[in-house]
């Protein structure tokens, strides 16, 4: 769901400039516009409360599968891509963060859930990727979720981690 590979400006998707705390945000596919109001603020501010300034790229699922394909080696379309930044340094400076509207508007009908508030979710499980965190262990799985549950807290997002 979310690789660590350099930036994805080599599969075309434009460079942004480093640093500032709030993430430029890119709609590739306008559809975006048309499916979540704000849609550039929510993600920008999604972002941002994660604490993951970079790049939101709002695209397509031909795109994302592209990408996943490349970067991953799975010839199909997922949520949410993340792409850290590669300073050489060591030092934070996010990434690109990029969703598949596709894939974002199924998943959210088929969990009842709206879509803008999907796309927050995603947003923010994307940023916090990219400040290193991960959940492929069962305690860093928990830990990422309570993270995220709390961000979305801030956003006036409801948890989607409750199972009720």
């Amino acid at each position: 769901m979310d690789p660590h590979q350099p930036s994805p400006a080599a599969a075309g998707f434009p460079a942004r400039a480093g640093g500032g705390a709030r993430a430029t945000v890119l709609v590739l596919d306008t559809r975006w516009r048309r499916l979540v109001r704000n849609v550039e603020r929510l993600a920008a501010r999604a972002a941002s409360e994660a604490g993951g300034a970079g790049t939101v790229v709002l695209s397509g699922d031909r795109a994302v599968q592209a990408l996943n394909a490349l970067h991953r080696g799975r010839n199909r379309p997922t949520n949410v891509l993340t792409f850290e930044m590669d300073t050489g340094s060591g030092g934070f400076l996010g990434g690109d963060i990029v969703l598949a509207l596709g894939t974002v508007r199924r998943e959210a009908k088929a969990a009842g859930r709206n879509v803008a508030h999907h796309l927050a979710h995603l947003v923010v499980h994307g940023a916090l990727h990219l400040r290193g965190h991960d959940h492929t262990r069962v305690g860093d799985a928990r830990r990422m979720e309570m993270e995220e549950a709390r961000i979305l807290h801030r956003l006036g997002v409801p948890n989607p981690w409750n199972r009720r």
